[in-house]
Protein backbone atom coordinates (compact mmCIF):
# COMPACT_ATOMS: atom_id res chain seq x y z
CA UNK A 1 0.00 0.00 0.00
CA UNK A 2 1.66 3.30 -0.64
CA UNK A 3 1.77 6.66 1.06
CA UNK A 4 -1.25 8.03 -1.14
CA UNK A 5 -3.71 5.17 -0.71
CA UNK A 6 -2.87 5.43 3.18
CA UNK A 7 -3.46 8.68 3.56
CA UNK A 8 -6.98 8.24 1.62
CA UNK A 9 -8.09 5.55 3.62
CA UNK A 10 -7.08 7.72 6.89
CA UNK A 11 -8.78 10.38 5.04
CA UNK A 12 -12.26 7.74 4.58
CA UNK A 13 -11.65 6.91 8.26
CA UNK A 14 -11.31 10.22 9.51
CA UNK A 15 -8.30 9.73 11.46
CA UNK A 16 -6.21 12.86 9.85
CA UNK A 17 -5.73 16.31 12.00
CA UNK A 18 -7.07 19.19 10.46
CA UNK A 19 -4.00 20.60 8.53
CA UNK A 20 -3.53 16.82 7.34
CA UNK A 21 -6.95 16.76 6.02
CA UNK A 22 -7.17 19.87 3.98
CA UNK A 23 -3.82 18.67 2.16
CA UNK A 24 -5.42 15.47 1.00
CA UNK A 25 -8.70 17.45 -0.04
CA UNK A 26 -6.44 19.60 -1.86
CA UNK A 27 -4.69 16.85 -3.61
CA UNK A 28 -8.49 15.05 -4.24
CA UNK A 29 -9.36 18.45 -6.40
CA UNK A 30 -5.82 18.98 -8.31
CA UNK A 31 -5.02 15.34 -8.99
CA UNK A 32 -8.24 13.75 -11.45
CA UNK A 33 -6.03 10.29 -10.35
CA UNK A 34 -6.05 10.88 -6.64
CA UNK A 35 -9.92 11.56 -6.93
CA UNK A 36 -10.89 8.62 -9.04
CA UNK A 37 -8.75 6.48 -6.65
CA UNK A 38 -10.52 7.94 -3.85
CA UNK A 39 -13.98 7.44 -5.20
CA UNK A 40 -12.71 3.94 -5.81
CA UNK A 41 -11.93 3.45 -2.17
CA UNK A 42 -15.21 4.82 -0.67
CA UNK A 43 -17.17 2.33 -2.86
CA UNK A 44 -15.10 0.37 -1.49
CA UNK A 45 -15.77 1.26 1.83
CA UNK A 46 -19.54 1.31 1.61
CA UNK A 47 -19.71 -2.31 0.19
CA UNK A 48 -17.56 -3.25 3.54
CA UNK A 49 -19.73 -1.24 5.58
CA UNK A 50 -23.08 -3.48 4.11
CA UNK A 51 -21.58 -6.74 4.55
CA UNK A 52 -23.00 -8.85 7.38
CA UNK A 53 -20.39 -10.71 9.52
CA UNK A 54 -19.95 -14.26 10.03
CA UNK A 55 -21.15 -15.33 13.15
CA UNK A 56 -19.47 -18.63 14.52
CA UNK A 57 -22.00 -21.64 15.28
CA UNK A 58 -23.02 -22.05 18.91
CA UNK A 59 -20.78 -25.13 19.46
CA UNK A 60 -18.14 -23.67 18.09
CA UNK A 61 -16.43 -23.04 21.66
CA UNK A 62 -16.95 -26.11 22.59
CA UNK A 63 -15.36 -27.78 19.46
CA UNK A 64 -12.33 -25.54 20.13
CA UNK A 65 -12.36 -26.18 23.56
CA UNK A 66 -12.59 -30.56 22.84
CA UNK A 67 -9.76 -29.79 20.10
CA UNK A 68 -7.52 -28.50 22.96
CA UNK A 69 -8.36 -31.29 25.11
CA UNK A 70 -7.02 -33.68 22.45
CA UNK A 71 -3.69 -32.33 22.13
CA UNK A 72 -1.08 -33.40 24.46
CA UNK A 73 0.25 -31.37 27.14
CA UNK A 74 4.10 -29.79 26.31
CA UNK A 75 6.42 -31.41 28.00
CA UNK A 76 9.29 -29.93 29.58
CA UNK A 77 12.24 -28.99 27.52
CA UNK A 78 15.28 -30.30 28.85
CA UNK A 79 18.48 -28.81 27.49
CA UNK A 80 22.05 -30.10 28.00
CA UNK A 81 24.62 -27.44 29.53
CA UNK A 82 27.58 -27.66 28.17
CA UNK A 83 30.89 -28.68 30.41
CA UNK A 84 33.40 -26.09 29.31
CA UNK A 85 30.59 -23.35 30.69
CA UNK A 86 30.22 -24.64 34.12
CA UNK A 87 33.71 -25.05 33.92
CA UNK A 88 35.03 -21.82 32.94
CA UNK A 89 32.55 -20.14 35.84
CA UNK A 90 34.06 -22.71 38.40
CA UNK A 91 37.55 -21.47 37.41
CA UNK A 92 36.90 -17.82 37.67
CA UNK A 93 35.42 -18.44 40.61
CA UNK A 94 38.45 -20.50 42.02
CA UNK A 95 40.98 -17.57 40.48
CA UNK A 96 38.90 -14.81 42.49
CA UNK A 97 39.44 -17.25 45.61
CA UNK A 98 42.96 -17.17 45.20
CA UNK A 99 43.58 -13.88 43.75
CA UNK A 100 41.80 -12.77 47.49
CA UNK A 101 44.04 -15.16 49.71
CA UNK A 102 46.85 -13.85 48.09
CA UNK A 103 45.85 -10.15 48.53
CA UNK A 104 45.55 -11.22 52.23
CA UNK A 105 48.69 -12.90 52.60
CA UNK A 106 50.61 -9.97 51.48
CA UNK A 107 48.94 -7.86 53.32
CA UNK A 108 48.78 -9.07 56.77
CA UNK A 109 51.26 -9.11 59.30
CA UNK A 110 52.88 -12.67 59.97
CA UNK A 111 55.32 -11.54 63.07
CA UNK A 112 54.55 -13.13 65.82
CA UNK A 113 56.63 -11.88 68.90
CA UNK A 114 56.40 -14.68 71.10
CA UNK A 115 55.55 -17.86 69.95
CA UNK A 116 54.44 -19.86 73.46
CA UNK A 117 52.24 -23.47 72.30
CA UNK A 118 51.00 -25.19 75.63
CA UNK A 119 49.44 -28.13 74.33
CA UNK A 120 47.16 -30.11 76.74
CA UNK A 121 46.28 -33.70 75.00
CA UNK A 122 44.75 -35.12 78.08
CA UNK A 123 40.69 -35.20 76.51
CA UNK A 124 38.15 -36.00 78.87
CA UNK A 125 35.73 -37.57 76.70
CA UNK A 126 32.90 -37.60 78.76
CA UNK A 127 32.65 -33.87 78.75
CA UNK A 128 32.01 -34.04 75.17
CA UNK A 129 30.38 -37.38 74.36
CA UNK A 130 26.83 -36.63 76.64
CA UNK A 131 23.75 -38.40 76.11
CA UNK A 132 22.60 -35.86 74.20
CA UNK A 133 25.30 -35.62 71.84
CA UNK A 134 25.23 -39.44 70.90
CA UNK A 135 20.99 -38.72 70.48
CA UNK A 136 21.77 -35.71 68.43
CA UNK A 137 24.02 -37.69 66.13
CA UNK A 138 21.72 -41.01 66.25
CA UNK A 139 18.98 -38.48 65.03
CA UNK A 140 20.87 -37.28 61.67
CA UNK A 141 22.02 -40.43 61.17
CA UNK A 142 18.27 -42.07 60.91
CA UNK A 143 17.33 -38.86 58.90
CA UNK A 144 20.34 -39.46 56.38
CA UNK A 145 19.32 -43.03 56.39
CA UNK A 146 15.58 -42.43 56.31
CA UNK A 147 16.42 -40.33 52.96
CA UNK A 148 18.87 -42.78 51.27
CA UNK A 149 16.15 -45.39 51.56
CA UNK A 150 13.12 -43.09 49.87
CA UNK A 151 15.92 -42.21 47.19
CA UNK A 152 16.65 -46.15 46.66
CA UNK A 153 12.69 -47.36 46.63
CA UNK A 154 11.98 -44.26 44.47
CA UNK A 155 14.05 -45.90 41.75
CA UNK A 156 12.70 -49.46 42.32
CA UNK A 157 9.72 -48.13 41.32
CA UNK A 158 10.82 -46.20 38.28
CA UNK A 159 12.84 -48.93 37.05
CA UNK A 160 9.66 -51.22 37.29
Amino acid sequence: MNTIEQQLWDYIDGNLDDSSKKAIEEKIESNAEIKSQYEDLLKLNLVFDGMDLDEPSMSFNRNVMESIALVPAPVAMKTKVDKKIIYSIGGFFVVSLLAILSYVFYNANLEMPQFDLKVNFDFNLEKYITPTAIYVFLFADLVIGLIFLDQFLRKKVAQK
